[in-house]
């Protein structure tokens, strides 16, 4: 079925068009819950949220852009808005864990398969990971992503800088990154701000 007919199907309520709909985009749209939820039940929690306000705001999708980046913008808001409703945002670092971050190079290994990567992601606090995730992956500016999390442009830009940083001590003491010959240029924003 071509996604011009699975959204005239959604638009139209067939529960055939919903779940073909669900089937062909629910592991991606799993994949980019998962980098902000702290465990895969949170996850599938965001991704039925998500999937619950794209079919009610089916209708509103306006073919301009592609409808899985459309779909994409919305699991996005939705796991911003799950995190902010269960308070699990303003989660900060620790007075001791900050002390122990050390400023380095924005640089992390060429070599890392995804997989470790977003596990290593994964274990940072709430903030650092969400403001990490919109800014390096989903391409958000600093100002737009303190407008999405109602905190300062500034916070964004530290809470970033921060991450970066953590994460990659997080690649060393797992032996992940091993030394500079493998480091390169990594989490510059997909747009610029």
């Amino acid at each position: 079925m071509t996604e011009e007919l699975l959204l005239q199907g959604c638009l139209q309520n067939d529960a055939t068009a919903q779940q073909e709909l669900y089937n062909r985009y629910s592991p991606r749209m799993l994949s980019v819950c998962y980098r902000y939820a702290k465990t895969r039940e949170d996850a599938e929690d965001m991704l039925q949220e998500g999937f619950i306000k794209v079919f009610t705001q089916i209708g509103q999708f306006e073919a301009r852009g592609s409808f899985e980046g459309w779909m994409l913008r919305i699991m996005v808001h939705t796991c911003i808005n799950h995190l902010k409703k269960n308070k699990r945002f303003n989660e900060n670092v620790d007075i001791i864990q900050a002390a122990n971050i050390s400023i380095k190079d924005d640089n992390i290994p060429s070599t890392l398969q995804a997989k470790q990567v977003v596990e290593c992601i994964r274990t940072l606090p709430t903030g650092y990971r969400t403001v990490l995730n919109l800014y390096a992956i989903e391409g958000y500016s600093h100002k737009e992503i303190g407008t999405l999390l109602d905190i300062e442009e500034s916070t964004s830009r530290s809470q970033y800088t921060r991450a970066k940083n953590m994460l990659e001590n997080i690649l060393i003491k797992r032996k992940i990154l091993l030394h500079e010959k493998e480091k390169r240029s990594w989490f510059s924003p997909v747009k610029t701000n």
